[in-house]
């Protein structure tokens, strides 16, 4: 009895049908991940942007409109929170990066993306107003120039 050497023809079919499908996941999540790499800059700038507001005496809700307004953000994902710590600001911006790349988004839940920035509050000037004697800030007392 003589053995036959095995069929080996479409062993490479086989093999790249089974590896594909790998690699084009793998390809995707390095896409997703490009993305959050992106939101989080994003993020970074927007924390700076809002607590450039903060620092001037921005309220609460001018700050979200400077997060959102810089950068992009989508506004139902964003979450800004303001802390006052002496003459220091700090504003810290929470982003829930979606995960919408094919298949990836099936794998992987929405990505929390986090930055702060702090900041040294800016004292706000009192309203300014002209006289025959020059500029004065009202509510300040002004010394008189001495009668000659």
């Amino acid at each position: 009895m003589r053995l036959r050497p095995h069929d080996e023809r479409g062993q490479a079919t086989i093999e790249l049908v089974l590896v594909v499908p790998v690699l084009i996941v793998l390809a995707l999540f390095l896409v997703q991940v490009g993305f959050v790499v992106r939101s989080l800059v994003l993020v970074h700038h927007a924390a700076r942007e809002g607590v450039r507001v903060a620092a001037v005496g921005g309220d609460l809700d001018r700050i979200r409109e400077a997060v959102v307004g810089s950068s992009g953000l989508l506004p139902g994902a964003t979450d800004v929170d303001r802390h006052i710590d002496g003459d220091l600001v700090t504003v810290t911006v929470t982003y829930g990066d979606p995960t919408d790349v094919p298949l990836v988004g099936l794998l992987l839940p929405e990505v929390p993306v986090t930055a702060f920035a702090t900041m040294r509050r800016e004292a706000v000037d009192l309203p300014r107003t002209w006289s025959s004697e020059g500029i004065h800030q009202k509510g300040v007392p002004q010394a008189r120039a001495p009668i000659r």
